[in-house]
Formats: C-alpha cells, structure tokens, sequence
C-alpha cells in the first residue's frame, strides 16, 4: 500500500511540474508588437503575421496605434518588439536606451501622398503635383478643409515637417485635429471633403478614390519619403518583456523570405507593391 501511494504522489509531481512548464512555456508563446496604424490599415500584418504564427509558434498581439505611441508602450516595458516608422523619433528611442542591443534596424518603405477632393479646391494637382511644400501651402492659404492626425504618428510628425518648411503654423477652422489612425482620417476626408496626408498603402487599402484622389505625389525631393524600423524593446524594462519572441520576429521580418513576401504584398490587387523591402 505504501509503494501505491509512493508511486502515485511521483505520478503526481511529474504531472505538476509537466503543468508548470506547459504554462511557462504558454506564457512565452505570445509576444506583443507595437506598430503603426499603417501596418494594420494597409492590410499588410494581415498577410504576413498568419505566417511568422506558423513558422515561429509565436502568437503576436498587436497594438495598433501612432508610431509616438507605440514607443511609448516600448519605453514603459508594455511592448516586447516595435514596427514604427519616424526614423528620427526611433533613433531618439535607441539612444534614450530604450531598445536592445541590436538597436534599430530598416524594415521597408513606401511613400506619403496628398490626397483631397476631386473637385480640387486648392488647385493642388493642377499646380502642385510633386511639390508638398507648395501644395501644403495652397491648401492652407485657400482655408481648405485638411486633417491631420494629430496623434504623435509618424504620419503626423511628417505632416509637422512639411508644415515647418512652408514656414506654416497651421491653425483655425479649416485646420482639423483628428486625434486618430490613418485609416479613419482618410474616412473623415472622404465625409467632409478634405485634403490629409497618407502612406500610399492605407491609401490604396481603403480605397476611396470615387470622392478623393491623389493631388500630389513622388516630390523629387525626397520629403514624401516613408522609412519603417523594427526595434525589439530592452528586455531590462521588466521581467514580462518577451526578448527571445521579439528576436524571433526580428529575425524574421528581416529575412530574405519574408522580405520577399513583403514585396510581394499588393501587386496582386494594386499592380504594384504596397511596401518596398530594404533591409541590409
């Protein structure tokens, strides 16, 4: 009887320490990204993620929100791994300590665009094509309608950019601060008529072009531009930061298969790729 019972309280530490490390192991099976609302609206997490789940058995939650944001979330340890884009606000982050010690490193590209009314108040595509600078300005000194995200984005610290160098504080009525992500702000400009600035892939994602259009795009000089990063987060912040899943990700949103698979996202549907792959 002694021997039964011995053997049964085996079975039973066996059985509870099986238990234990099935829920440490459920515990470091989830990681959780910050990312831009781009990413999300774009569509572009929606078919690439389902394949780092399978490949990695990694599950990702993702926070959606500004770029200034999600950093936020990184520097208060709420975040294991960011894909953000406002390189020089990522590069603050680095510097500020914030991240491990692979620092940042590019993940891909595409560009802004002006984006407004087909009725043109402004006279921004007739005009203004290819220069934002002049374009903003059209749009501010006829009193258009123009939202901005005003939402510490990445999108919004480029609309700031492009203010500054028009020499431009925009304020009054005609200046709107929405206060959200790209793929509502471009709603808000389709119901009121408004010009706003957008990453093309949000843009050509939500698709709507039967009241607003592009009115100015590819400024040669380069301001227009749009850089993502990925940064995992310094697993110092706390004891819940998740390092080994974030490196995994980073591992793999950096490697030649994946980036493949980010180029390849939108030829199908757009002809042509909503994100430009340039990791090195």
């Amino acid at each position: 009887m002694k021997k039964i019972i011995m053997v049964l309280f085996v079975v039973m530490l066996v059985l509870t320490g099986c238990s234990s490390k099935e829920e440490k192991k459920e515990g470091t099976e989830e990681i959780i990204l910050a990312t831009t609302t781009s990413t999300k609206d774009s569509g572009l997490l929606d078919a690439i993620l389902p394949v780092f789940e399978k490949e990695s058995g990694y599950t990702v939650s993702v926070v959606s929100v500004g770029s200034g944001e999600a950093m936020k979330m990184g520097e208060n340890g709420e975040a294991d791994v960011l894909l953000v884009h406002s390189p020089a606000a990522e590069q603050a982050f680095v510097q500020g300590g914030h991240a491990d010690e692979n620092g940042r490193a590019d993940v891909m590209y595409n560009d802004y665009v002006i984006v407004g009314p087909k009725s043109d108040p402004a006279s921004v595509s007739e005009d203004y094509s290819a220069d934002a600078l002049l374009a903003f300005k059209a749009i501010y000194d006829s009193a258009s309608l123009f939202i901005s995200r005003a939402d510490e984005s990445g999108t919004h610290k480029k609309e700031l950019e492009i203010w500054e160098a028009c020499g431009i504080s925009p304020e009054g009525d005609s200046y709107i601060e929405a206060a959200d992500g790209m793929g509502a702000v471009l709603q808000m400009a389709d119901e009121e008529l408004a010009y706003t600035l957008s990453d093309r892939a949000t843009w050509l994602n939500v698709g709507l072009d039967e009241d607003l259009m592009i009115v100015c795009e590819n400024d040669p000089s380069g301001i227009l531009y749009n850089q993502y990063g990925v940064i995992c987060v310094d697993p110092q912040k706390n004891e819940n930061i998740n390092h080994q899943g974030a490196l995994a990700f980073r591992d793999w949103i950096l490697s030649d298969a994946t980036q493949e698979l980010i180029g390849s996202y939108g030829v199908e549907d757009y002809g042509m790729a909503l994100f430009v792959p340039n990791a090195k």
